[in-house]
């Protein structure tokens, strides 16, 4: 009976002063310091508490009274508020959700398990969804030319490439969901032909990943990722976009449960850009055009199809999916009209690209503390060169015909076989983690360019790391990629990696090694005409980079306004370069491809932040400097610089439901030296340019019908000029191709759903 008196005594000690709540954010569970509850009880009472530090507020037993619960209503800075009812005698955790603009993107790129930004151990650059939308962004080329130590150029046949860190488009890995992006012209991929479509968000880490992705990332790796979650039962979507420059763009979309844990999506678009020079009139015109010289464009014109196929099957915590996309598209370079002896003729180039991509996956959890992430896929690439002679009058269109080694008419196939997977543990408990996985790629090169007509290369790796969380605050990751290639020796890859959080601080720190392989037209390229003669090089070596890097990160939240400021710097070095070089220095007519250079670059990057409830502001600078090989021998600088500043501004008025974007960027001139024909020094300088976009968007009926207009490159930037100094003469250069000028823009999207 005493015993009894006792446990009942303690019981009712412990409710008079131990009952208490907790406030947490639902995003981490973290604890909420100096949170306020307003508590109002049954007859209309009301009383005020504050969290401690460990984010708990202690009740009374006066706070209840004539009543046996209250209604607790919490609230903090930057979350929503909460309301909840609280039991005498029980303790209760309210979760606070942070408004939108506090919530962390989820990165995947090179992670363990997904996780947010500010908890991934790599400095991971994210373009939402929202952004893409707020950009009315085609194609990659058309979001990431708003991006620092980006910098975009246009080639009229190769497309658009990239330049990240300084360092060329060569060095950059470009993936999709994973999965490497093949079909290299001159080391780059063309932007303009991944399209936006699908695409949930890309995911940009600068500096090498070679451990994770192997060659080609050493400057930085681009993971574009689809969306993968369909909470309709059946979604339906049509999108067009037109621009007066003679762009018009439809697509159809439609995605729907099969069953609760099955789902699929199809998708088809066409794209068609009319061609365009600055001569073209404001607004397109419908009628035939005369067979003149206006018929040739120095914007040539361009025709995409593409379309895709996805299903997902969940099982437990698995997802299991398979993805199947096409793209065929056709660049029409018209050439001049001429006077032929009986009629008016025009040599025209094609140039047809095809690309069918075939890619498996298994990711998720297998139990509570291991994750599996596995990938096979098979892409294949077409690209066909075609010459014709047109007849002007007839309208008869014919091949041209070419000798074994002419370059007029051709055709190059690549394919590649990928398989990567890793597992890896999660263990939260735990004060270590660690990953071990393989990566295979398969690639097979085929083409009359390519020596006896097909070459494949192989590489087979397995890499390894391990996650030390030396305290709570510091996290280290080191690892290291072993490779076998079939044709050349890969380095072994190492890196490390620091992160230190402490509040609203985060310090990151790394070391990284790269390498690029050697691509199968550096080892086998074979062409040899009257005129030069061009070979590559099965002697080649992988390029290998050493990679430093660092950036602080520094959060301030002021009332409802939250501040965010970083600064982040790098310095690259590469070994063993490839580049093309005279083999015959006699005569000057024989390039051959040899690990001839050294390379270096190096920068500093500010970010800075402001949101506040429907305002986004981001501003952005950044300063790169680029190796002047010529500086060991020539009385130059040793390095180039160029700025880049970048400022972005986002305004959502909820009622009309409309969004205000503005999107603007300073390209800094970019200095550089080498040398003229005489084998003097010059200097060569591409000037600087500003492109500023602005769009307005805007939902009709409940969200399912999106309106969005614009203007793009509203400073009307067409070409801009590369000018030569030194040397014998000063002066020369030409121009280089930016944009298609002032353009305005409209975008209609319609989505049905059934819930």
């Amino acid at each position: 009976m005493r015993i009894a008196i006792i446990a009942f005594l303690i019981l009712q000690f412990n409710w008079l002063v131990a009952q208490q709540i907790e406030v947490r954010s639902s995003e981490d569970q973290s604890t909420l310091v100096n949170a306020t509850i307003a508590l109002t009880s049954t007859n209309g009472d009301l009383f005020y508490l504050t969290t401690d530090i460990n984010g708990a507020a202690h009740l009374k037993k006066v706070y209840f009274k004539d009543g046996s619960y209250l209604i607790a209503n919490a609230s903090y800075i930057g979350f929503e508020n909460t309301k909840d009812t609280i039991y005498q005698g029980i303790n209760k955790v309210l979760y606070l959700t942070p408004k939108d603009y506090l919530i962390n993107d989820v990165v995947i790129t090179a992670q363990y398990a997904p996780t947010s930004i500010d908890k991934s151990i790599h400095k991971v650059n994210v373009i939402s969804r929202q952004k893409i939308e707020n950009m009315a962004a085609v194609n990659v080329k058309d979001v990431l030319s708003n991006e620092l130590n980006i910098r975009i150029s246009q080639d009229n046949i190769l497309g658009a490439g990239l330049s990240l860190q300084g360092m060329s488009g060569q060095n950059v890995k470009i993936l999709i969901d994973g999965v490497p992006v093949i079909g290299r012209m001159d080391g780059q991929i063309d932007l303009s032909q991944i399209n936006l479509s699908n695409v949930e968000r890309i995911e940009i880490v600068e500096g090498p990943l070679s451990v994770n992705y192997g060659s080609n990332a050493l400057a930085g790796t681009i993971n574009i990722i689809s969306g993968t979650e369909y909470k309709e039962k059946l979604s339906v979507g049509l999108e067009a976009y037109s621009e007066n420059i003679g762009t018009y763009n439809l697509e159809a979309r439609t995605a729907f449960k099969l069953a609760e844990n099955h789902a699929m999506q199809i998708l088809f678009g066409r794209n068609y850009f009319d061609g365009w020079s600055p001569i073209d009139d404001f607004l397109p015109s419908f009628k035939a055009q005369k067979a003149d010289s206006s018929r040739s464009k120095q914007w040539n014109a361009k025709e995409q199809y593409f379309g895709s196929l996805q299903y997902h099957f969940n099982y437990k915590d698995l997802l299991f999916s398979y993805k199947g996309e096409f793209f065929d598209e056709k660049i029409s370079n018209l050439g001049l009209p001429r006077r032929s002896t009986i009629s008016f003729i025009a040599f025209d180039d094609y140039y047809k690209t095809k690309r069918i991509d075939n890619a498996l996956f298994m990711r998720g959890k297998l139990n509570d503390n291991w994750r599996i992430n596995w990938l096979a896929a098979y892409n294949d690439f077409e690209r066909v060169k075609e010459a014709r002679r047109k007849d002007l009058v007839t309208l008869e269109s014919n091949l041209i015909p070419v000798s074994q080694y002419s370059d007029i008419q051709d055709t190059s196939k690549f394919n590649l076989i990928t398989s990567r997977a890793s597992i890896s543990s999660t263990k939260d408990s735990s004060w270590i983690n660690y990953e071990i996985g393989y990566d295979i790629n398969i690639e097979n090169a085929e083409g009359k360019r390519i020596e006896n007509g097909a070459q494949q290369i192989g590489d087979y790796a397995a890499f390894v790391s391990t996650e030390i969380n030396i305290t709570d605050a510091i996290l280290l990751r080191p690892a290291l990629r072993y490779s076998y290639n079939t044709e050349y020796n890969a380095p072994l890859t190492p890196s490390i990696n620091l992160k230190y959080a402490e509040k609203n601080s985060i310090l990151r720190l790394s070391y990284a090694k790269g390498f690029r392989a050697p691509s199968l037209k550096e080892l086998y390229f074979n062409f040899d005409d009257v005129n030069h003669s061009l070979f590559g090089n099965p002697e080649l070596k992988a390029e290998r980079s050493d990679n430093y890097s660092a950036s602080i990160q520094q959060k301030f939240l002021v009332k409802e306004v939250l501040l965010k400021a970083e600064i982040a710097a790098f310095y690259n070095k590469i070994y063993d370069q490839i580049s093309l070089a005279q083999s015959n220095i006699e005569t000057g007519d024989t390039m051959l491809y040899f690990n001839v250079d050294e390379n270096q670059t190096k920068g500093l990057n500010l970010n800075f932040s402001v949101l506040y409830n429907n305002l986004q502001l981001n501003l952005g600078a950044s300063y790169i400097g680029r190796y002047n090989r010529l500086a060991d021998e020539n009385p130059i600088d040793e390095f180039s610089y160029s700025t880049e500043f970048k400022a972005n501004v986002s305004y959502e008025l909820k009622k009309p439901q409309m969004t205000i974007s503005i999107f603007a960027k300073h390209q800094g001139e970019l200095p550089g030296f080498g040398y003229n024909n005489n084998e003097e020094v010059i200097m060569q300088t591409i000037e600087g340019y500003q492109m500023v976009d602005a769009t307005i968007a805007k939902h009709f009926l409940n969200h399912r019908l999106k309106m969005a207009v614009g203007c793009k490159n509203i400073l009307n930037v067409q070409n801009i000029k590369s000018s030569i100094t030194g040397g014998a003469h000063t002066g020369g250069g030409g121009t280089v191709p930016i944009g298609t000028g002032r353009t305005v823009f409209m975008k209609l999207g319609y989505h049905f759903s059934k819930k």
